[in-house]
C-alpha cells in the first residue's frame, strides 16, 4: 500500500526549491553557468536527502528486533556535504592568473545547506540564511569594487633576438615598481625573435595600460600583451 503524501513534507520540498532558486537567480542574472535551475535542484535534492534520513531513523531508529541496528540520522545528510564538493569544484575555472567560479561554488554549498535545513524543518533559519546570502551577493559586490586590491597579470613580450632584451625589460619593470613573480623565455633562432612571459602583481587594473605603454617603448620590443 502506498502511503499518503504528507503535505508538510511537500511544503519543505517547495520551500527548499524556492530558497535555492532565489540564490540561483542572482547567479543566473550574472551569467554564471550554475544558475537558477542548478541551485534549485541542489537545494531540492538536499532537502530530499534530509527527509530520507529522518524517515530511515523513524523506521529503524527504535528497532527492537533480536539484531541491534545502529542508525545515524545524519549519515545520509552528511554525504550531501561531500557530494556538493565535487559539484562546486566543477564550477571553479582557472584561466592563467585568474580564478573564476569561487562564489558560485560557495552558493552551491549554501543551496545544499538550505535544502538540508528545510528538510529538517528549520524554516526560519533557512529563510534568514537566504536573505543574508542574497544581500551579501548584491551589496558586498559593490563594496568590493571600491576597495583597493592587487591584480595579477601575465605580461607577454615579443621582441628581437637580442641578448640584452631581457635586461632592458627588467629595467623597465623595475622603473615601474613591478617585481615579476615568475618568468618564462623562448628564443626562436629561425625567426630571429625572443618571447618573454612574466607573471606580475599590480596595484589595481589601471596600471596595466601604463605598463604596456612603458614596455612597448623598450628597444627591441615588437609587441606587448597583458592579460
Amino acid at each position: 500500500m502506498v502511503p499518503a503524501l504528507d503535505g508538510g513534507l511537500v511544503l519543505r520540498l517547495l520551500l527548499a526549491s524556492f530558497l535555492g532558486g532565489m540564490i540561483g537567480l542572482e547567479r543566473e542574472l550574472h551569467g554564471r553557468p550554475a544558475g537558477f535551475r542548478t541551485h534549485l535542484l541542489v537545494s531540492l535534492g538536499s532537502c530530499l536527502y534530509a527527509l530520507a534520513s529522518l524517515e530511515v531513523y523513524r523506521q529503524f531508529g527504535n528497532f527492537s528486533g533480536s539484531v541491534a541496528v545502529g542508525v545515524d540520522p545524519g549519515r545520509i545528510a552528511a554525504q550531501v556535504v561531500t557530494g556538493i564538493g565535487f559539484l562546486g569544484a566543477g564550477a571553479i575555472i582557472r584561466d592563467k592568473a585568474a580564478i573564476r567560479g569561487l562564489t558560485t561554488a560557495a552558493c552551491l554549498w549554501v543551496a545544499a545547506a538550505l535544502g538540508l535545513a528545510c528538510g529538517l524543518g528549520l524554516f526560519q533559519l533557512a529563510l534568514c540564511v537566504t536573505l543574508i546570502a542574497i544581500a551579501s551577493l548584491l551589496l558586498l559586490k559593490q563594496l568590493e569594487s571600491r576597495l583597493p586590491r592587487d591584480a595579477y597579470f601575465y605580461v607577454q613580450i615579443w621582441g628581437d633576438n637580442d641578448s640584452q632584451l631581457v635586461k632592458r625589460v627588467d629595467a623597465a619593470l623595475s622603473g615601474h615598481c613591478v617585481q615579476p613573480l615568475a618568468a618564462k623565455f623562448d628564443r626562436d633562432r629561425v625567426e630571429h625573435s625572443f618571447f618573454i612571459e612574466y607573471q606580475v602583481k599590480l596595484a589595481g587594473k589601471a596600471g596595466a595600460g601604463e605598463l604596456a605603454e612603458v614596455l612597448s617603448h623598450v628597444a627591441g620590443v615588437r609587441r606587448v600583451r597583458i592579460e
